[in-house]
């Protein structure tokens, strides 16, 4: 990611955020202050409540303030007022404490009950998942939100990685809500060529530039390139740095700003998870508008997904989409072992050999921790034991399987109407089969239409579908509990169908894809953006709507 101080220059950036210190954008209304020079008008070290004044606070998103809540107001608390943090009442004192033995004997008996009433509370709550095709439902809700004066400066994302679609659009959210805390223009960001995959595809192939553009104009100015006034203006070439993992926004405002206004122009390399998920409420509404509005594709690659979406849907009503994460690179870079011998030691070996920083790793021990991807006849057996029949369409999102047809065939002999892309498209498919982005980019599409999803591993498309999911409505996303599935996997001959289905569904609790399923500030932003859903149930019952200022 770069920042340049000074108008756009246009230059063949190489997917980079820039900032350019240049003037206000011309539709936008300037307010008393920015976000930035708020920031930068408090000392580098704030003074904390205990010494006295009111010191900045960051906002919370539970009551809007931080320190003791709304009463504090941050005051300092009052030993005489319980509210406020201080001491208990002389009643509440004398308050006798429960008796251990008391205590003991009501967890004896309570254990001792639930010993024999837990296979009930097990089923009602694997009832309670009204259909394995449906869940419930989540509502949007959105607020209106205030234009921001621009900064002068640029800045520019290089994604400097293996290209992965999924990956950076998880940079790019970042570089957008990066640009917006610095009051900066941001560069389109461009990808990276020199990949694994040999895939010279460019934002622009991809993603709809325009579209991301306008739809942004009113949180962050967006520019194609850096405007040559600006690089000729520059004394020296943009400065260059990694931002540290998950950084707060202190750090852009403190360390980056000061570069970015002193040198015109920063370049931010390497910029995966480089923001924290612990953000306000409005920047963190920010990334989903920039993750599920601005980012759209291609008109070719949205036309032919969408295509491959209606063929399903007249051969049947609903289908399944699974991600099928079993490519040779993918298992090397796990570290996992497949039970292929000396011959899949040695193969997956030569491409590990790729990665130079990749540690030495136990196979035993990651498939005992739950990093190894499942394989697809254990993807059919879970979704046979969750209660999927053969007759149910497959849809199989998937690049080149390790093992080819020998190990894709018990999943087909489980699912008999199995189809990927190639099966669907046919010759409309021969304009994309060079570039592995823009085929991943029409496997999205067609997953993110299906009744159900599942992924054979918690990858970033995984994590991008999910959060989509959820937040376009609440369609079933099903994740694999790989750590105690793998248990079941190696003993499944040990037991009859119908025990192995209905301790399938027992781990496979909570990880259905239920609304409820995942706590908001516990789980990455991408796959749960709580800032962005409510649960609002109106006393009509009706389903809240969408704001209209979305």
């Amino acid at each position: 990611m770069d920042l340049i101080a000074g108008p756009p220059v246009p230059v063949n950036t190489t997917g980079r955020l820039v900032l350019s210190p240049w003037p206000h954008h011309p539709r936008a209304p300037v307010p008393p202050r920015s976000s930035a020079a708020r920031w930068l008008s408090h000392p580098r070290r704030r003074r904390s409540a205990e010494e006295g004044g009111p010191p900045y606070r960051r906002r919370s998103r539970g009551t809007g303030f931080s320190g003791e809540g709304v009463r504090g107001m941050g005051r300092k608390p009052d030993p005489s007022k319980p509210h406020y943090g201080g001491g208990a009442s002389p009643r509440a004192a004398r308050r006798s404490q429960p008796s251990p033995v008391f205590l003991g004997t009501a967890l004896f008996v309570l254990g001792f009950v639930s010993l024999f009433t837990g296979h009930i509370v097990t089923d009602a709550d694997w009832s309670r998942i009204r259909s394995r095709w449906r869940s419930k439902q989540h509502a949007i809700c959105f607020s209106s939100w205030s234009m921001l004066p621009y900064n002068v400066s640029n800045v520019q994302v290089r994604n400097n990685e293996p290209i992965n679609i999924w990956k950076s659009s998880f940079q790019i959210t970042d570089a957008v809500v990066v640009a917006r805390i610095l009051n900066a223009t941001l560069v389109v960001p461009e990808l990276d060529h020199h990949s694994f995959w040999k895939d010279d595809s460019d934002f622009s192939d991809i993603f709809d530039v325009d579209w991301f553009i306008s739809y942004l104009s009113k949180d962050v100015t967006i520019v194609k390139r850096i405007p040559y006034e600006v690089m000729m203006s520059m004394d020296k070439l943009p400065w260059t740095m990694r931002a540290p993992r998950k950084s707060m926004p202190d750090f852009y405002i403190d360390e980056v700003l000061p570069i970015l206004m002193r040198r015109r122009a920063l370049q931010l390399t390497k910029f995966d998870y480089r923001l924290t998920n612990e953000l306000d409420e409005e920047l963190q509404k920010l990334r989903c508008r920039v993750n599920f509005h601005a980012l759209r594709f291609t008109n070719s690659i949205q036309t032919l997904g969408e295509k491959l979406v209606r063929k399903l849907r007249i051969m049947s009503s609903r289908y399944v989409a699974v991600h099928l994460r079993f490519e040779p690179d993918m298992l090397a870079f796990s570290g996992c072992y497949y039970g292929g011998g000396d011959k899949e030691r040695r193969e997956l070996g030569e491409i590990r050999k790729r990665w130079d920083t990749l540690p030495e790793l136990s196979a035993e021990d990651e498939r005992s921790r739950g990093k190894c991807p499942l394989t697809p006849q254990e993807i059919g057996l879970m979704l046979r034991a969750l209660g999927f029949s053969n007759d149910t369409y497959l849809y199989v999102a998937s690049g080149e399987i390790y093992g080819g047809e020998e190990t894709l065939q018990p999943l087909r002999d489980l699912f008999p109407n199995y189809y990927t892309k190639e099966m669907l498209a046919g010759n409309d498919l021969k304009p994309f089969l060079p570039f592995s982005s823009r085929l991943a980019a029409i496997d999205f599409i067609v997953c993110d239409g299906s009744d159900v999803f599942v992924t054979n591993n918690n990858g970033n498309m995984a994590k991008v579908l999910a959060g989509r999911r959820r937040y376009m409505g609440h369609k079933r996303t099903i994740r694999p509990n790989a750590k105690k599935l793998n248990l079941l996997f190696k003993r499944r001959k040990q037991m009859g169908w119908d025990i192995f289905s209905g301790k399938v569904k027992k781990v496979q609790r909570g990880l259905m894809g239920e609304p409820d399923d995942i706590r908001p500030g516990r789980d990455d932003f991408n796959e749960f953006p709580s800032s962005c859903i409510c649960q609002r149930i109106p006393v009509n019952r009706s389903v809240t709507a969408r704001a209209e200022n979305l």
